[in-house]
Order: C-alpha cells, then sequence, then structure tokens
C-alpha cells in the first residue's frame, strides 16, 4: 500500500505551502525577537519570540497560523515601542 494513502486515511495529510511559508517566516522573526530579547534584556520579548518559534507546532490550520502569529509579532512590537 502507498504510505501517502495510509496517512491520508489516518486523517494525516501535508500541510500546503502557504502554511509552510508562514512557519518558516514566523520562526525567523521569533528567532530574531529571542535574541533581541535576550541581547537587551527585554524578557516579554525574548519569550514572545519563544512563542513565535514553537506555536507552528500547535497550530494545524493555516488561517490560525497567521492570525496566531501576527498577534504574537504585534506583542513584540508593542513591548518594543
Amino acid at each position: 500500500m502507498d504510505p501517502l494513502a495510509t496517512a491520508k486515511s489516518l486523517g494525516l495529510g501535508l500541510p500546503s505551502p502557504s502554511y509552510l511559508f508562514g512557519a518558516v517566516v514566523f520562526g525567523l522573526i521569533g528567532f530574531a525577537a529571542w535574541r533581541y530579547g535576550r541581547k537587551t534584556e527585554r524578557q516579554v520579548t525574548k519569550w514572545l519570540g519563544v512563542a513565535l518559534m514553537l506555536y507552528p507546532y500547535l497550530v494545524w490550520q493555516t488561517g490560525w497560523l497567521y492570525v496566531v502569529g501576527v498577534a504574537l509579532c504585534v506583542g513584540i512590537w508593542l513591548d518594543h515601542r
């Protein structure tokens, strides 16, 4: 049996290209925020950066990926101001 067909029958599938793009972009922004927060000793920015790097592992829908990612980026921006 085809492994891809078996995975689909179990409810598993490959992520869309827009999901992969969002996960990579938000992961890079999160890494930059974590480094900036660590360097300037801003705890909120540092932990929001960690959250931005890790949340794509918990969110499987593309729409929610972008909603949560933008919300965390706004949080980083507000902490920076």
